[in-house]
């Protein structure tokens, strides 16, 4: 496999535009919808910051949910633009959690932190602290906290919890290029 850096990291996900927001097209903005899925708003305890938080089953299928909670916050937020960046980290901290986690669930966050600012984080019941490695080209997995951290600017971490703890990483949103 190709070695994970911020250009190659970059350029996949820079291969597909956005589309074009219904918004600006003269259409209606977009609704979340979670195909059966519970997703509620909350506040979170200290902050005030707006945020989505879904429990989820701890197994490689609730990487699809994450997504689709993470893309329905941004929509929400007007942050489409971070969609594709934040699918990958979504599904990098589901997959962290699903192989190294315990018990049964974990549950995945997403906040706005700022205006243009949102923390993905996904919580676990496991005391064990995720380590970044370096893989070499044949090497299958060991990648994914540095494409976390090349698409998060290095702005990721870990929260120790009494009872587990929270692997997050943060994205900022570049502000939206005029069309000419």
């Amino acid at each position: 496999m190709p070695e994970v850096n911020e250009v190659s990291v970059r350029t996949l996900l820079g291969k597909t535009p956005a589309p074009e927001s219904p918004e600006a097209a003269g259409g209606a903005a977009p609704r979340p919808v979670m195909n059966g899925a519970r997703m509620r708003m909350i506040e979170t305890a200290g902050t005030g910051d707006p945020s989505y938080s879904q429990v989820m089953p701890r197994e490689a299928a609730s990487a699809s949910p994450a997504r689709q909670l993470t893309a329905a916050a941004l929509h929400v937020w007007g942050l489409a633009d971070a969609e594709d960046a934040a699918a990958a980290v979504v599904t990098e901290l589901v997959s962290n959690a699903v192989a190294y986690a315990c018990r049964d669930v974990v549950r995945v966050t997403v906040t706005k932190t700022g205006e243009r600012t949102v923390r993905i984080a996904v919580v676990d019941f496991s005391h064990a602290l995720p380590e970044p490695r370096t893989s070499g080209p044949a090497d299958e997995h060991g990648r994914g906290l540095a494409i976390v951290a090349v698409l998060c600017d290095g702005r990721w971490g870990t929260d120790p919890l009494r009872w587990g703890k929270r692997v997050w990483g943060e994205l900022t949103v570049p502000e939206a290029k005029p069309v000419e």
